[in-house]
């Protein structure tokens, strides 16, 4: 009798939540190199939410922040960024997908009192995997190559991310 009550039970928690995921949001700790000459490496926290509108495709939206503090100089980047992923599910858990993404950033730089700042055009392009460990969660490690683009120059940047994932 136990068994009939708990076979249902691990059917909706398990079953059902695999084949509904149409929502990802995912948020972790990234290393975020900005390169092009400056040569600075920043820290911080970057997210996603996700729509899937098929098994392959969905529409991202990427969120970060970075900091560091080089020469005490407080240097922030933030960017916000927007596009399509393609993921390849397959049953195994072991989930990789390939993403590019436009947008805009916010780097902000201040020493001793003073602050400037300028807004570049963000553009990403990069990849990842999705590891399942339950039908809702996974962990995600992330690669991309980031490029901030203003005044006609490109600054050549790095993100390496890992993320945690709920499936919803």
């Amino acid at each position: 009798m136990k068994r009939l009550i708990l076979l249902p039970l691990a059917l909706v928690f398990f079953a059902i939540p695999a084949a509904a995921q149409k929502i990802d949001a995912s948020i972790g700790y990234s290393y975020f190199h900005i390169g092009s000459g400056a040569d600075v490496n920043q820290n911080g926290v970057s997210g996603s939410l996700a729509y899937n509108a098929n098994r392959f495709l969905g529409i991202v939206g990427d969120f970060g922040g970075y900091h560091a503090s080089p020469a005490g100089v407080s240097l922030n980047t933030f960017t916000y960024m927007f596009g399509p992923r393609i993921t390849a599910r397959n049953p195994t858990k072991i989930n990789p997908f390939v993403q590019g993404l436009v947008g805009g950033s916010h780097v902000t730089a201040g020493f001793a009192g003073t602050t400037a700042s300028s807004n570049p055009f963000a553009f990403s392009v990069g990849g990842g995997v999705d590891l399942g460990f339950f039908p809702a969660l996974s962990l995600r490690p992330q690669v991309d190559y980031v490029g901030l683009r203003e005044s006609g120059n490109t600054t050549n940047c790095t993100r390496v991310s890992i993320s945690l994932v709920l499936h919803l």
